[in-house]
């Protein structure tokens, strides 16, 4: 199949203007971060796995890629049933990280188990992101790791076999074996304590996480880690906000189902605010751990209003000049961060985000992005250390412009967001959205194409 105009890597894309209101179903595929996190954790279970539903992107190309490195297989020939089939860690070999946060951060604690020293490298963009409290915690529990002393990649980890095997205790010691104890300041990613997790039930010892920094982003992510594991029979306790305990035992998964991703989401039912009408998801859970979850009570604060009916949520807003500013604190869910500003970009009033300082480690620094592209097309934005302060819609529009991605996908679905209301708005790089949306560019097209019927 022939690409659409400018959407190949590079290309700059035409973003299509909303041309009346919406009336569309749109169907999203399955959870980046729950993709990435069952992949991991079946290729440390018990018996081979079966995944369903499981989102088909660059990012989770990138960690099959990187579990195969390791000596572990997954089956993709039936695309809507990925058998992953565990077995003992490899080392040897070299990952690439590409630009995903999850492999550079989930896979690197899986070479604890292997038999050898791993090499991982990324992206350009993936080498300023930051690495140095995950590398210290391997440190921690006794991994040799070399990266120049930078905290980012490149680097190599080697494993202490005593890690694996547990330590032998010494002569009149109690009988109970030592708890690996990792103590890392996480303030920078959730998923320095996530990848920690996902390995701690097959450590003979267990492993006890403390979090010593003073903020903690993404807590819903960690929860959803916790989730993802006790649903797999593996004992997780917390004794308190910042410390988690993984027993040691068996991971057992067999047939699982992914959620749609809820992020993804966000850009389509942020759509019905702008153009007006209608926009529904069918698979929204009543219950779950992700970030987007958080979208229906944002957006009704911004002027939509929403309902969740068997399975199905539904959207719907009365079109641009209804768009209401907001104040409100992203730290549990930054990843949504540059859809809710996209809104307050386009809103008839001032807004302003905080608790999202984390962002400016994420694929680029999305902070200094935003605020840079806001300005681009004539809006005002202020990035602060840890928020965002917008002036709302200036008199006369936003232009046109020709919006950078940053080779970040959340950036290519704001400045799509954008181009709904700016006609001339072009798009560069637009295929950065394959990280995980790879038919992105298709399904905003057939959204729009959607449009409510005339009266």
């Amino acid at each position: 199949m022939t690409a659409a105009p400018g959407t190949r890597p590079g290309e700059i894309w035409d973003a299509p203007v909303a041309a009346g209101p919406l009336d569309a179903t749109v169907s999203v595929p399955g959870s980046k971060s729950l993709t990435n996190r069952y992949l991991v954790l079946a290729a440390l279970a018990d018996a081979p796995v079966t995944i369903r539903g499981g989102l088909a992107s660059r990012d989770s190309s990138l960690m099959m890629a990187a579990l195969d490195s390791l000596g572990i297989n997954v089956d993709v020939r039936d695309p809507d049933a990925w058998v992953v089939t565990p077995g003992p860690i490899q080392g040897g070999g070299r990952i690439d990280c590409g630009l995903a946060g999850t492999v550079m951060r989930f896979v690197p604690p899986l070479v604890l188990l292997g038999d050898g020293r791993v090499a991982f490298d990324g992206d350009d963009g993936a080498r300023v992101r930051p690495m140095g409290p995950l590398l210290e915690g391997l440190r921690q529990l006794g991994a040799t790791v070399e990266d120049g002393g930078r905290g980012t990649l490149p680097f190599t980890v080697s494993p202490e076999p005593s890690i694996a095997t547990g330590a032998i205790p010494v002569i009149g010691a109690p009988v109970e074996p030592p708890k690996n104890v990792v103590e890392i300041d996480a303030s920078g990613s959730s998923q320095f304590v996530t990848g920690l997790l996902l390995v701690g039930a097959r450590l003979p010892a267990g492993l006890t996480i403390r979090h010593v920094g003073e903020h903690l982003p993404s807590l819903p992510h960690i929860q959803m880690t916790v989730e993802a594991l006790r649903g797999a029979g593996v004992r997780v306790d917390q004794p308190d906000e910042t410390t988690w305990v993984v027993h040691p035992g068996t991971i057992h998964l067999d047939e699982i189902r992914v959620e749609p991703d809820l992020s993804n989401a966000g850009p389509f039912i942020a759509a019905a605010l702008v153009a007006g009408g209608t926009v529904r998801i069918p698979g929204w859970p009543s219950t779950t751990t992700q970030p987007g979850a958080l979208f229906p009570e944002l957006l009704s604060r911004m002027g939509a209003e929403w309902s969740l009916s068997d399975g199905v949520l539904s959207v719907t807003g009365t079109g641009l000049e209804s768009i209401k500013g907001i104040e409100a604190d992203l730290s549990a869910a930054g990843e949504i961060t540059p859809t809710i500003a996209a809104l307050c970009a386009l809103a008839s009033g001032p807004s302003h985000l905080t608790g999202i300082g984390h962002l400016r480690g994420h694929e680029t620094d999305r902070l200094a992005a935003i605020a840079a592209e806001v300005e681009r097309v004539g809006g005002s934005c202020l990035a602060g250390d840890d928020s965002l302060k917008f002036g709302g819609m200036p008199v006369g529009g936003l232009r046109p412009a020709v919006m950078e991605t940053y080779h970040d996908h959340r950036m290519a679905t704001f400045a799509a967001i954008l181009g709904l209301a700016v006609p001339g708005l072009q798009v560069r790089d637009v295929a950065t959205t394959s990280k995980t949306m790879p038919d992105f560019p298709a399904m905003w097209q057939s959204m729009l194409a959607q449009g409510a019927p005339a009266a």
